[in-house]
């Protein structure tokens, strides 16, 4: 017998497996004395009021054996003869890409500019200790993207994104966590992901495909009004059915090449703003209004917006990637340019907290560089990159300043 059943405990009892157990028998009417299985569908948590609580769905198996989690399975026929699509970019988009060619039964050939995942390592170190920045291998630019080396957050306020759950199934069939599948903010860990994205990697190979590193686009091959394939630096020509670009926000040469090809570019507005960092006790005390959380409650996160009047129309300035227990790290792909990220582990264990604040950043504001025409918005990114470089002393040392200073205009900045 399988019953599903809902229940809001204090964290006291969320805590302690043998008195949850109690409380959700107790709510299913179902004896202790029985065979009884537990598993928990999804899990959340509500700190509104000064007793944290936890929700939980839970299903019961009484006298009966759980199934599996997971209904995605590697199971694909091999595609070496199959037609091939180019996938450029083994981001998280990239990736995934390659796998839905792959279950249509088309060989995906992703090109990476970067580097594999291990090998990668050495040049973000270089970022960090020396302050060189590889523009082709970086925290941007390599195997798995930004993504590997940036959290592994998992949650979308849209319900427009697609089959979710199919996408946290992928991942747990390739290393993640059945965590994942649970709560309600599910997360990965930085570093978790690079063993995740390495299996993702492998499913293509194994199926057929191919995943090719050190292999940067320079130029398309058009036929008509269609893009028939790519042409790499060292001047290779691949063909294929189609083309997948999944290059990421941080590729500014795709986009001027599209823009010199005369495929059409639209503009957006962007939202660009600071990186904020906290004592993570303190936001564990505002969201959890107790001075310790203990070992269950994670790392406390936090979500922020509000509209703030500017030249006489509102401004939404709002929390971005927000990361409990986490880091900020080094995010340029140009030397002489500052972007900063921000980063957690799976434990979030860190004592600080950080998240972007961000306000949205309209067309009127890069009028200066109207004649880039739809990649204004590109050339105004990277003069401010490179402003921070110059105030960082042309290093990758980032100024930073206390917030309340900022907010005030103060020009007072140290280097961290």
């Amino acid at each position: 017998m399988r019953q599903i059943v809902d229940l809001t405990v204090p964290v006291q009892v969320a805590e302690n497996p043998d008195l949850l157990n109690q409380e959700i028998l107790k709510k299913a009417g179902i004896s202790s004395g029985e065979n009884v299985l537990f598993r928990h569908l999804r899990r959340s948590i509500d700190a509104r009021s000064r007793q944290v609580k936890i929700n939980f769905q839970t299903e019961i198996f009484v006298d009966e054996a759980p199934g599996s989690r997971i209904n995605w399975k590697k199971e694909f026929p091999h595609l070496t003869k199959r037609p091939q699509a180019i996938v450029v970019g083994a981001g998280p988009a990239g990736l995934f890409a390659a796998i839905r060619l792959i279950e249509l039964g088309i060989k995906p050939i992703v090109l990476e500019r970067g580097k594999d995942v291990r090998t990668r390592r050495r040049d973000l170190a270089a970022i960090n200790k020396d302050h060189v920045v590889n523009p082709e291998s970086n925290y941007c630019f390599g195997e798995g993207g930004a993504g590997t080396y940036s959290d592994g957050k998992l949650y979308t306020r849209s319900g427009k994104r697609g089959d979710i759950r199919r996408i946290l199934e992928i991942l747990v069939a390739h290393g993640a966590t059945e965590e994942i599948l649970v709560d309600a903010h599910p997360h990965i860990g930085t570093n978790k992901l690079p063993m995740v994205v390495q299996d993702l990697r492998n499913t293509v190979i194994e199926a057929g495909g191919e995943v090719r590193f050190d292999s940067k686009v320079t130029d398309l091959i058009l036929e008509g009004d269609e893009m028939k394939g790519v042409v790499l630096s060292s001047g290779e020509r691949i063909p294929g059915i189609g083309v997948i670009l999944a290059t990421g926000h941080s590729a500014r040469d795709i986009f001027y090449l599209l823009h010199n090809k005369g495929i059409i570019v639209e503009a957006k507005p962007f939202a660009l703003g600071v990186r904020v960092e906290h004592q993570q006790s303190l936001i564990d005390l505002l969201q959890y209004h107790c001075e310790s959380r203990g070992d269950y409650l994670p790392a406390a996160s936090y979500a922020l917006v509000s509209q703030v009047p500017f030249q006489g129309v509102q401004r939404g300035v709002f929390s971005f990637c927000m990361c409990p227990g986490g880091f900020i790290v080094p995010a340029a792909t140009a030397q002489e340019e500052i972007v900063v990220n921000g980063m957690s582990p799976s434990r979030r264990d860190s004592k600080f907290a950080n998240s972007g604040i961000v306000v949205s950043v309209e067309k009127e504001e890069f009028k200066e560089f109207e004649k880039f025409g739809p990649l204004a918005g590109l050339e105004f990114q990277k003069k401010v990159e490179r402003q921070a470089w110059i105030m960082g002393g042309q290093t990758q040392t980032a100024p930073a300043q206390r917030l309340a200073d900022f907010v005030q205009k103060k020009s007072i900045f140290v280097f961290a």
